[in-house]
């Protein structure tokens, strides 16, 4: 068994929210379902006192985790696995995550993460929630991710994601041609009906999408979105309900749409693409250590920037 001793100030902004929630948000490295077992035995205290798991907070208290979890929950095994940093400093590296790399291990996943690619490269990782991850990118998603390097920039970023200080942009090829960019505000929460999915939902949480044109092409487009929130799979459900599926992503209504006239060659690449078309390309928000305004970008992966060019050529 190994202790777990943790803790954390609730900000004055979910102040009115369910002790359970609060602490989902604030103490990451754990489940919800978890969370709630350590309140309901008391290991998990609201400024010393034991509460109910529909607690509801004021804002300002210190919640206090000191619990037990056995060995094989736990996943802090270093391993050498190549990471392409593109910045890095006391606080905070600035990872570009290649396709195929699942972020955190889980089931299925106990080891070859980026979490554990990030133990061995900073072992003292070892200390933070998560190993410093702060938000994901789905295994198959490619880009830019940044990473807490520290007790100061781990509370800095998650105030930021919530805050919507934190700005991500991602780029992607879809299916359809898009007329004009548009707001997608539409709450996402699991598919009732499949599991492993997520669906827009009217019991959802609150998700928005700013979504813009960059290219049109014959049968597709490439659109910059920006997330003012981070919903799992956000931009691939929102992209679906809005009629316009990422290329490659079949989990979330890819027809294999070409344009009509079409070579084999571009047949088969578009048909045969084998990732959903979404990359994530620029981060910006203020370093946690001062003012300074952090601005980075991920190249754009071989894959999306060669049936990118297919397509442009096939336009004319």
């Amino acid at each position: 068994m190994s202790l777990i001793e943790q803790k954390s100030q609730i900000p004055l902004t979910q102040g009115g929210q369910r002790i359970d929630k609060v602490a989902a948000a604030l103490f990451t490295d754990f489940s919800r379902v978890e969370l709630t077992g350590w309140i309901q035995q008391g290991a998990l205290t609201v400024d010393g006192a034991i509460v109910k798991p529909k607690y509801k907070v004021l804002g300002g208290e210190w919640l206090h985790l000191r619990a037990s979890q056995s060995d094989d929950e736990m996943w802090e095994q270093a391993e050498d696995i190549p990471l392409d940093v593109i910045y890095e400093d006391e606080d905070l590296l600035l990872i570009n995550k290649p396709v195929g790399l699942v972020v955190h291990p889980g089931a299925g996943n106990r080891s070859g993460t980026l979490v554990n690619g990030l133990l061995n490269y900073r072992p003292e990782l070892s200390t933070l929630p998560r190993a410093g991850v702060v938000h994901r990118l789905d295994k198959d998603t490619s880009g830019i991710m940044v990473v807490a390097a520290s007790q100061l920039a781990l509370r800095a970023l998650v105030d930021g994601i919530q805050q919507r200080q934190v700005q991500r942009s991602y780029v992607a090829l879809c299916e359809g041609v898009m007329i004009a960019g548009q707001d997608v505000d539409q709450p996402i929460g699991r598919d009732p009906k499949h599991r492993t999915r997520q669906a827009v939902r009217d019991d959802g949480k609150p998700a928005l999408s700013h979504i813009r044109v960059r290219e049109r092409y014959r049968a597709h487009s490439m659109v910059d979105v920006r997330l003012a929130t981070g919903r799992t799979h956000q931009i691939r459900v929102h992209m679906q309900s809005i009629g316009f599926p990422l290329v490659g992503d079949s989990q979330y209504g890819w027809r294999r749409v070409v344009p009509r006239g079409a070579d084999a060659t571009m047949v088969a690449t578009i048909r045969d693409f084998s990732r959903q078309a979404l990359h994530a390309a620029k981060l910006q928000f203020q370093h946690p250590r001062g003012a300074k305004l952090m601005s980075y970008s991920a190249p754009m992966p071989q894959d999306i920037l060669q049936l990118a060019q297919m397509l442009a050529d096939d336009a004319g």
